[in-house]
């Protein structure tokens, strides 16, 4: 460790209290990865700067989350993810519609990528250009300071994204590599021929084959293959270095130091780059998490790593590392997500239940996000070899989704579009508002009431099974009001080619208003969520530690899921389909109260509207 440090007697004995319990694996993986006595000074001197330039403010929030490391493991957090400019306008706009936050209860957001980034070669904010400055037309770093305090103030947790495989090819290191410098170029993959970028191409997939082919790009100006996994002009950097280590890691204390509580690690699967592989979830990731999730404690122990892994359940749980040496606090339950939508589809709870079952098995120190979309695609991602055992194969059911989701078989309102839709592999993805999906937007387009309720229906039931999961549930905005698919991006000539802004369109404050009025399809959504949501809150049946398991129904139709907490024990059951049906369940243990309609019932025989759904607790 730095000398200076470990011998200033001035030093902050809190500081050092922490730097003391962790120093010893840190200078270890450090010296493992880097062997570089002076950095490993450097990285420890600049921990010690930031933790003094920290705020009296912040200093209090990580001590009351330091004595309750549980904080974020209960059931009141509810979050909420936008894009500034559609949700606000900008910071300060944000900051002005925090009221409505928290009439939403939410108390969780996560906003959408702000940093510097060039319009047009920016993947949606992905491609930054500067992690110490806030895009021009969203404000200032002043700006996001004084937000997240307000949010703070309020009890809202503030979330971003930290883009750690790559880097803008406008950011300063890469101008300076396109100049050739060497020591900027090295903080990238630069190759002056294409032999061993080829070596690459043949172990590592591609990310987007139609829109992005290839991992490498040839820049002209310096005349050397550059690493571009995901989009030409996003650089991947290289992790091998201990500078562009060390520099990652104050970009993200700098960024601690704003106020944010929690950073979703964006494609930290594929940090660590390896010849001969397929650069995914390789040994020194998790090295580099493990080192990250330290110094967090170390300098701002009230933040949280969320690591953005899109991957089945066995290439995800690793991400959490270990009881004794944790590695990411939250991670995204994608799979549950992609299943979902599969159920809705087929109307076949059994592969929605095998992965339910699945994710209750893991210990319960885990702690996932449950969503129904995101700002981005969804990925059909499936237990394929399960569904083989159900008469479906991988290329026709993908083809079916696909179809589905855009309202093209027989039975479906759904309306949709595709993204990334590869010819070869016959492979594509979806876009999509969650109203849109559950048919609201073909409904309203008919001007048919029946098909408007029966849309709402499928929604609140779609919500009440997200908030049914452990872990924290995570709307995307406007879904509160049944937000419909925004085709005005095809308008933009920047927006134009990626079909996922359908689903990224403007907050409509417009419809908002009506967001008490149910005799609306947004009043009928927003006080059902609303409703939903205080009831998940208060009672502590839903708690993350809970126990939770899925129960045969008789129909593959319904879905059965139990939980049970210190006493308590809850059956929520949910009706895929659009028929009335009858959920007979294996329990015979008495009484059991709905804690929606407020119904004694039992649960031998119990009743389902089309896309209907009971949370029942036993009395």
């Amino acid at each position: 460790m730095a000398g200076n440090i470990k011998n200033n007697k001035a030093t902050d004995e809190t500081f050092y209290f922490r730097l003391q319990k962790h120093q010893d694996e840190l200078r270890w993986l450090y010296m493992e990865l880097y062997g570089n006595d002076s950095m490993y000074a450097e990285l420890c001197d600049n921990l010690y700067r930031f933790y003094t330039e920290r705020s009296s403010a912040l200093k209090k929030t990580d001590a009351a989350r330091e004595a309750d490391p549980a904080w974020y493991k209960r059931n009141d957090l509810l979050g909420m993810m936008f894009y500034i400019e559609n949700f606000g306008g900008d910071l300060r706009g944000v900051g002005k519609r925090l009221d409505y936050l928290e009439e939403c209860r939410v108390n969780y957001i996560h906003l959408m990528p702000f940093l510097d980034t060039v319009p047009g070669r920016s993947d949606g904010g992905y491609a930054v250009a500067d992690f110490r400055k806030v895009r021009e037309d969203l404000g200032t770093m002043k700006d996001l300071d004084r937000l997240t305090a307000a949010c703070h103030k309020r009890g809202i947790c503030v979330c971003m994204d930290f883009v750690m495989n790559h880097t803008s090819e406008d950011h300063e290191w890469a101008r300076r590599a396109r100049a050739g410098e060497g020591e900027y170029m090295s903080r990238y993959f630069f190759f002056d021929n294409d032999t061993i970028p080829g070596q690459f191409e043949r172990t590592v997939p591609q990310v987007f084959p139609t829109t992005a082919p290839g991992n490498f790009t040839w820049v002209e100006d310096c005349r050397h293959y550059v690493m571009t996994t995901f989009y030409p002009y996003q650089w991947d950097l290289n992790y091998g270095n201990p500078r562009v280590f060390n520099e990652m890691v104050y970009n993200l204390l700098y960024l601690a130091n704003q106020g944010i509580d929690i950073f979703r690690l964006d494609a930290v699967p594929y940090i660590w780059k390896e010849l001969g592989t397929p650069c995914r979830n390789l040994r020194r990731v998790h090295t580099i998490v493990r080192m990250m999730r330290m110094i967090g404690e170390i300098v701002c122990p009230s933040i949280l790593l969320l690591g953005e892994v899109v991957m089945e359940p066995a290439k995800v749980v690793p991400y959490f590392g270990s009881v004794d040496k944790p590695e990411c606090h939250m991670l995204y339950n994608v799979t549950t997500m992609a299943t979902t939508w599969h159920t809705a589809a087929t109307r076949d709870t059994r592969l929605l239940r095998r992965q339910l079952d699945i994710v209750a098995a893991l210990p319960k120190e885990y702690v996932f996000l449950n969503y129904l979309r995101c700002h981005d695609d969804i990925g059909w991602g499936l237990d394929y070899s399960t569904l083989r055992g159900y008469g479906q194969e991988e290329i026709p059911h993908k083809k079916y989704l696909n179809d589905y989701f855009r309202g093209l078989t027989k039975g479906s309102r759904s309306r949709g579009e595709l993204y990334n839709d590869d010819p070869v592999t016959m492979d594509a993805r979806f876009c999509g508002t969650t109203a849109s999906m559950c048919g609201l937007e073909a409904a309203e387009e008919d001007g048919d009431p029946a098909a408007v309720d029966l849309a709402v229906r499928q929604d609140l039931m779609l919500h009440a099974y997200m908030l049914t999961q452990s872990g924290i549930p995570v709307l995307y905005s406007g879904d509160e009001i049944g937000q419909l698919n925004d085709r005005s991006y095809r308008d933009d000539p920047l927006k134009q080619a990626d079909s996922r802004y359908l689903h990224r369109g403007a907050m409509r404050w417009d419809l908002a208003e009506k967001r008490h009025d149910e005799s609306t399809p947004e009043g009928k959504i927003f006080e059902g969520l609303g409703r939903l949501e205080e009831i998940r809150r208060t009672e502590p049946v839903f708690m993350n530690r809970a126990e939770m398991w899925t129960a045969d129904t008789g129909d593959n139709a319904l879905l059965c899921v139990g939980r049970w907490y210190e006493g308590e024990k809850l059956l929520a059951v949910f009706n895929f389909s659009e028929q009335d049906k009858v959920a007979y369940l294996p329990e015979n243990d008495g009484n059991y109260r709905d804690l929606i309609t407020g119904q004694i019932m039992t649960p031998a025989a119990v009743p389902l509207a089309g896309y209907g759904f009971r949370w029942m607790k036993k009395l």
